[in-house]
């Protein structure tokens, strides 16, 4: 193959595939020369200076090379056809062209590997990206590949969690001058106006969390430092925001601003002092709410003393001696006493209901106790049969067999007096006798005394 050939065979890497496909590049079949083991081929040796090289040789014997031929004479290649020294530069390199039969071949790869690069190192620098990465408050400047905040976040090991926070959200994509920004949570057991819950936080201060979660600082009470940094373990903290409270108090009314944490403390803020059994009328250790009114009750007290009686019990016992129906005390009783003591309270000057302090037994009471006769009672009085009783009884008593005369000296149906009562047999007064033994006892009387006993009714025996 001619070294024409040759060149013409190298540059056939194209295909023609129609109007609308283009050329497609074909790989081509290199035909290098194999060297000498310690022998290199100067490639790369830039055109010029091999022009430059020959120039040097042909200035030094005064003779041109031909293409292909022996040493020409400058003069002689000047005076061809007056091209001169341009012809020389050419047939030089012709002539390097047919001493390197594969030169050509391998300029073209290398000259496509030298475009591939250049379009690399372009696809290169457009995925490197400039970041500014905060974690936690710490910037710095990276270059990164990533495509978006998680990816950027992985390569760099920057965990996260459900409390904290990442701004551009994960999954954003990134270009290069973004700011990508991770801010870790931090937990704080929060007492705020009594109410303890545990909240996140991704401020670093105490000042920047109270403001982050909305609290209003401006007078409250802080437990620690407003400037104290909060580290990842997080911190207790007790606030309690400012409020209004009304104090009422000897017939005055006092608003304040207050952040006590008890009714108590709020109300020795306002300058009332609590004495004896004075009291609130909300809890003392309660927590003060906002807009809430608190009265001071003033109180006064004292004692009352109350003597109670205790009623006695009545003890009936049996008795066989006695006719059924009647009753006859033994033993009277007495009634006990209790001594009971009450509190008396005033609010205000308001008198409230007696409060029971304690009662006390000063006297126990005694039973009384009853005869109660179980005797059949006897009908019948021979010589007293056949009188007319019931008449006698309407008119001495009205028939009545409890009744007792306006002096108390006589009682019962026929009105007996106590004494001859008794001596008839009968216990007791008469008016406690059944009417049965009322009867029995005042036929007894008669069949001794006729109808004498009974004055001005006794007539009525026979009528």
């Amino acid at each position: 193959m001619s070294n024409a050939q040759s060149q013409s065979s190298s540059y056939e890497t194209y295909e023609s595939h129609g109007p609308d496909d283009g050329a497609r590049w074909q790989p081509p079949s290199y035909e290098a020369e194999t060297l000498p083991y310690g022998v290199y081929a100067d490639t790369y040796r830039p055109a010029y200076e091999e022009l430059e090289a020959e120039l040097e040789e042909e200035r030094g014997d005064g003779r041109a090379v031909g293409p292909g031929g022996p040493a020409v004479p400058v003069s002689a290649a000047s005076a061809g056809g007056g091209r001169g020294r341009g012809d020389s530069r050419r047939a030089v390199r012709r002539r390097r062209a047919a001493d390197r039969p594969g030169s050509l071949r391998r300029l073209v790869p290398q000259a496509l590997v030298v475009a591939f690069l250049a379009g690399g190192t372009s696809a290169f620098v457009a995925k490197d990206k400039a970041i500014e990465l905060t974690v936690d408050g710490r910037p710095r400047m990276l270059h990164t590949f990533a495509d978006d905040v998680t990816e950027l976040l992985a390569d760099e090991g920057v965990a996260f969690g459900a409390h904290d926070v990442v701004a551009p959200a994960p999954g954003t994509a990134l270009s290069s001058g973004d700011e990508v920004a991770v801010h870790y949570g931090r937990p704080v057991a929060l007492t705020l106006d009594g109410q303890r819950r545990k909240v996140w936080t991704t401020a670093h201060t105490v000042d920047g969390a109270l403001e982050q979660l909305g609290v209003r600082a401006e007078g409250a009470y802080v437990s620690t430092s407003r400037s104290q940094r909060i580290g990842r373990e997080g911190l207790e903290l007790d606030v309690r925001t400012e409020r209004t409270v009304t104090i009422m108090a000897d017939g005055r009314t006092r608003t304040i601003r207050t952040n006590a944490a008890t009714v108590g403390e709020a109300v020795e803020q306002a300058g009332v002092t609590l004495r004896g059994e004075d009291t609130t009328s909300v809890e003392w250790e309660s927590f003060p709410r906002d807009g809430q009114t608190v009265t001071v009750l003033r109180v006064t007290g004292s004692t009352e003393v109350h003597e109670v009686p205790i009623p006695f019990r009545v003890r009936r016992v049996e008795d066989p001696s006695l006719f059924r129906g009647t009753e006859v005390v033994e033993r009277a009783g007495h009634a006990g006493t209790r001594r009971v003591t009450y509190a008396l309270r005033s609010v205000n000057g308001v008198r409230q209901r007696p409060r029971l302090v304690s009662t006390e037994v000063v006297r126990e009471p005694r039973d009384q106790v009853v005869k109660v006769g179980t005797k059949a009672m006897p009908t019948a009085v021979a010589g007293a049969e056949g009188l007319n009783w019931g008449g006698l009884a309407a008119c001495e008593s009205g028939g009545r067999p409890n009744a007792v005369d306006p002096s108390g000296t006589y009682g019962g149906l026929y009105q007996f007096d106590t004494q001859t009562w008794q001596s008839l047999g009968g216990s007791g007064r008469p008016q406690d006798a059944s009417a049965g033994e009322q009867t029995l006892r005042a036929k007894k009387l008669y069949v001794q005394r006729g109808a004498s006993p009974w004055p001005h009714c006794g007539a009525r025996l026979r009528g």
